[in-house]
Protein backbone atom coordinates (compact mmCIF):
# COMPACT_ATOMS: atom_id res chain seq x y z
CA UNK A 1 0.00 0.00 0.00
CA UNK A 2 1.51 3.57 -1.23
CA UNK A 3 2.14 5.93 1.12
CA UNK A 4 -0.07 8.28 -0.39
CA UNK A 5 -2.88 6.31 -0.65
CA UNK A 6 -2.52 5.25 3.44
CA UNK A 7 -2.21 9.02 4.19
CA UNK A 8 -5.88 9.34 2.32
CA UNK A 9 -7.15 6.31 4.59
CA UNK A 10 -6.38 8.23 7.62
CA UNK A 11 -7.71 10.98 6.50
CA UNK A 12 -11.39 10.32 5.34
CA UNK A 13 -11.97 7.23 7.49
CA UNK A 14 -14.81 6.12 7.23
CA UNK A 15 -15.73 9.16 4.77
CA UNK A 16 -15.29 7.83 1.19
CA UNK A 17 -17.86 10.14 -0.26
CA UNK A 18 -15.89 12.80 1.43
CA UNK A 19 -12.83 11.98 -0.35
CA UNK A 20 -14.28 11.49 -3.84
CA UNK A 21 -15.89 15.26 -3.84
CA UNK A 22 -12.07 16.47 -2.27
CA UNK A 23 -10.07 14.39 -4.85
CA UNK A 24 -11.86 13.49 -7.82
CA UNK A 25 -13.53 15.91 -10.88
CA UNK A 26 -17.10 16.47 -10.36
CA UNK A 27 -16.95 14.29 -7.25
CA UNK A 28 -19.51 16.77 -5.16
CA UNK A 29 -21.98 14.99 -7.77
CA UNK A 30 -22.06 11.47 -7.01
CA UNK A 31 -24.73 12.28 -3.74
CA UNK A 32 -26.95 13.71 -6.57
CA UNK A 33 -27.47 10.25 -8.20
CA UNK A 34 -31.19 8.88 -7.60
CA UNK A 35 -30.63 5.49 -8.74
CA UNK A 36 -32.69 5.49 -12.22
CA UNK A 37 -30.00 3.46 -13.88
CA UNK A 38 -31.18 5.36 -17.24
CA UNK A 39 -26.88 5.72 -17.35
CA UNK A 40 -26.33 2.23 -17.69
CA UNK A 41 -29.06 1.68 -19.75
CA UNK A 42 -27.64 4.15 -22.37
CA UNK A 43 -23.79 2.85 -22.19
CA UNK A 44 -23.11 1.30 -25.20
CA UNK A 45 -20.52 -0.93 -23.20
CA UNK A 46 -23.11 -1.04 -20.09
CA UNK A 47 -22.71 -4.98 -19.93
CA UNK A 48 -18.92 -5.34 -19.82
CA UNK A 49 -18.88 -3.05 -16.85
CA UNK A 50 -18.32 -5.15 -13.53
CA UNK A 51 -20.30 -2.27 -11.81
CA UNK A 52 -22.67 0.36 -13.60
CA UNK A 53 -21.90 3.85 -13.24
CA UNK A 54 -25.30 4.35 -10.64
CA UNK A 55 -23.92 1.09 -8.65
CA UNK A 56 -20.38 3.10 -8.81
CA UNK A 57 -22.18 5.95 -6.90
CA UNK A 58 -23.93 3.67 -4.35
CA UNK A 59 -20.94 2.19 -3.56
CA UNK A 60 -18.90 5.29 -2.85
CA UNK A 61 -21.99 6.58 -0.68
CA UNK A 62 -21.65 3.59 1.02
CA UNK A 63 -18.08 3.83 1.82
CA UNK A 64 -16.49 0.76 0.12
CA UNK A 65 -13.51 2.37 -1.05
CA UNK A 66 -11.61 -0.61 -1.68
CA UNK A 67 -14.13 -1.93 -4.15
CA UNK A 68 -14.73 1.03 -6.25
CA UNK A 69 -11.14 2.18 -6.25
CA UNK A 70 -9.95 -1.38 -7.49
CA UNK A 71 -12.58 -2.18 -9.82
CA UNK A 72 -12.05 -1.67 -13.37
CA UNK A 73 -15.38 -0.52 -14.15
CA UNK A 74 -14.95 3.29 -14.71
CA UNK A 75 -11.92 2.31 -17.14
CA UNK A 76 -14.72 1.21 -19.27
CA UNK A 77 -15.86 4.73 -20.08
CA UNK A 78 -15.53 5.41 -23.67
CA UNK A 79 -16.67 9.57 -23.26
CA UNK A 80 -19.90 8.80 -25.82
CA UNK A 81 -21.68 11.37 -23.28
CA UNK A 82 -25.09 9.02 -23.69
CA UNK A 83 -25.03 8.89 -20.02
CA UNK A 84 -24.58 12.83 -19.40
CA UNK A 85 -27.31 13.66 -22.09
CA UNK A 86 -29.62 11.28 -20.54
CA UNK A 87 -29.33 11.47 -17.03
CA UNK A 88 -32.41 13.13 -15.26
CA UNK A 89 -30.38 15.30 -12.66
CA UNK A 90 -28.18 16.24 -15.69
CA UNK A 91 -25.12 14.97 -13.03
CA UNK A 92 -21.93 14.75 -14.97
CA UNK A 93 -20.99 10.80 -15.20
CA UNK A 94 -18.41 10.71 -18.06
CA UNK A 95 -16.05 13.60 -16.01
CA UNK A 96 -16.48 11.60 -12.75
CA UNK A 97 -15.28 8.05 -14.27
CA UNK A 98 -12.58 9.39 -15.60
CA UNK A 99 -11.92 11.21 -12.37
CA UNK A 100 -12.26 8.21 -10.57
CA UNK A 101 -10.26 6.30 -13.03
CA UNK A 102 -7.15 9.01 -12.55
CA UNK A 103 -7.77 9.01 -8.75
CA UNK A 104 -7.30 5.27 -8.43
CA UNK A 105 -4.44 5.13 -10.48
CA UNK A 106 -2.47 7.79 -8.61
CA UNK A 107 -3.15 5.62 -5.31
CA UNK A 108 -1.57 2.72 -7.07
CA UNK A 109 -5.06 0.84 -6.88
CA UNK A 110 -5.99 0.50 -10.75
CA UNK A 111 -6.19 -2.44 -11.83
CA UNK A 112 -3.12 -4.03 -13.36
CA UNK A 113 -2.66 -4.57 -17.06
CA UNK A 114 -5.87 -2.49 -17.49
CA UNK A 115 -6.23 -2.50 -21.33
CA UNK A 116 -8.28 1.04 -20.98
CA UNK A 117 -5.16 2.54 -18.47
CA UNK A 118 -2.48 0.92 -21.32
CA UNK A 119 -3.68 2.56 -23.92
CA UNK A 120 -4.26 5.96 -21.98
CA UNK A 121 -0.49 5.60 -21.31
CA UNK A 122 0.67 5.00 -24.69
CA UNK A 123 -1.12 7.47 -26.51
CA UNK A 124 -0.65 10.39 -23.93
CA UNK A 125 3.37 9.01 -24.39
CA UNK A 126 2.74 9.37 -28.21
CA UNK A 127 1.16 12.81 -27.75
CA UNK A 128 3.73 14.11 -25.20
CA UNK A 129 6.85 13.78 -28.17
CA UNK A 130 5.78 15.78 -30.34
CA UNK A 131 2.35 17.70 -29.74
CA UNK A 132 0.97 15.47 -32.51
CA UNK A 133 -0.56 11.60 -32.32
CA UNK A 134 2.50 9.43 -34.12
CA UNK A 135 -0.55 7.09 -35.43
CA UNK A 136 2.20 4.48 -37.11
CA UNK A 137 4.15 4.16 -33.71
CA UNK A 138 1.19 4.14 -31.37
CA UNK A 139 -0.69 1.49 -33.61
CA UNK A 140 2.35 -0.38 -33.76
CA UNK A 141 2.55 0.31 -29.91
CA UNK A 142 -0.97 -0.87 -29.31
CA UNK A 143 -0.46 -3.79 -31.12
CA UNK A 144 2.18 -5.26 -29.39
CA UNK A 145 1.64 -3.87 -26.35
CA UNK A 146 1.29 -7.75 -24.78
CA UNK A 147 4.12 -9.38 -26.57
CA UNK A 148 5.43 -10.12 -30.20
CA UNK A 149 3.64 -13.25 -30.68
CA UNK A 150 0.39 -11.38 -29.80
CA UNK A 151 1.24 -8.26 -31.58
CA UNK A 152 1.27 -10.53 -34.75
CA UNK A 153 -1.76 -11.81 -33.91
CA UNK A 154 -3.48 -8.53 -33.25
CA UNK A 155 -1.57 -7.49 -36.83
CA UNK A 156 -2.63 -9.67 -38.65
CA UNK A 157 -6.52 -9.99 -37.77
CA UNK A 158 -6.22 -6.39 -38.62
CA UNK A 159 -4.09 -5.80 -41.41
CA UNK A 160 -7.20 -4.89 -43.92
CA UNK A 161 -7.63 -1.42 -41.14
CA UNK A 162 -3.60 -1.08 -41.39
CA UNK A 163 -4.17 -1.32 -44.97
CA UNK A 164 -6.67 1.28 -45.55
CA UNK A 165 -4.94 3.63 -43.00
CA UNK A 166 -1.57 3.45 -45.30
CA UNK A 167 -3.89 4.48 -48.32
CA UNK A 168 -4.99 7.06 -47.09
CA UNK A 169 -1.87 8.51 -46.09
CA UNK A 170 -3.45 8.00 -42.26
CA UNK A 171 -0.29 5.45 -41.35
CA UNK A 172 2.65 6.96 -43.15
CA UNK A 173 5.65 4.46 -42.69
CA UNK A 174 8.12 8.01 -42.96
CA UNK A 175 6.88 8.65 -39.70
CA UNK A 176 8.68 6.10 -37.67
CA UNK A 177 11.87 8.36 -38.77
CA UNK A 178 10.41 11.34 -36.29
CA UNK A 179 7.06 12.01 -37.29
CA UNK A 180 5.35 15.75 -37.54
CA UNK A 181 5.77 17.78 -34.69
CA UNK A 182 3.45 21.09 -33.50
CA UNK A 183 5.06 24.74 -34.86
CA UNK A 184 6.17 25.66 -31.43
CA UNK A 185 7.20 22.43 -29.37
CA UNK A 186 9.04 23.79 -26.94
CA UNK A 187 5.90 26.26 -25.97
CA UNK A 188 3.16 22.89 -25.82
CA UNK A 189 5.70 21.14 -23.39
CA UNK A 190 5.57 24.70 -21.21
CA UNK A 191 2.18 24.59 -21.31
CA UNK A 192 2.25 20.86 -19.91
CA UNK A 193 4.64 21.79 -17.29
CA UNK A 194 2.61 24.50 -16.22
CA UNK A 195 -0.41 22.84 -15.87
CA UNK A 196 0.99 19.74 -14.01
CA UNK A 197 2.53 22.13 -11.90
CA UNK A 198 -0.87 23.81 -11.33
CA UNK A 199 -2.36 19.86 -10.54
CA UNK A 200 0.70 19.41 -8.31
CA UNK A 201 -0.45 21.52 -5.85
CA UNK A 202 -3.90 21.29 -6.34
CA UNK A 203 -3.24 17.38 -5.24
CA UNK A 204 -0.82 18.74 -2.66
CA UNK A 205 -3.81 21.00 -1.46
CA UNK A 206 -6.11 18.25 -1.05
CA UNK A 207 -3.82 15.92 0.53
CA UNK A 208 -2.75 18.01 3.25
Amino acid sequence: MGDLNTAMIEKYRNRFLKEVEANVEEGEWVKMCMQCGVCSGSCPLGKFWDHPPQELFMMIRAGKREEVLSSSSMWMCTSCYNCIVRCPRELPITHIMHGLAHYAARLGLAPKNQPTAKFAQLFWDNLMQKGRVNELKLGLNLYFMNGAAEGVKVAMKNQKIGLGMLKTGRMNPMEAFGGHAVKDLGGFHKVLAKAKELEDKRIAAHSA
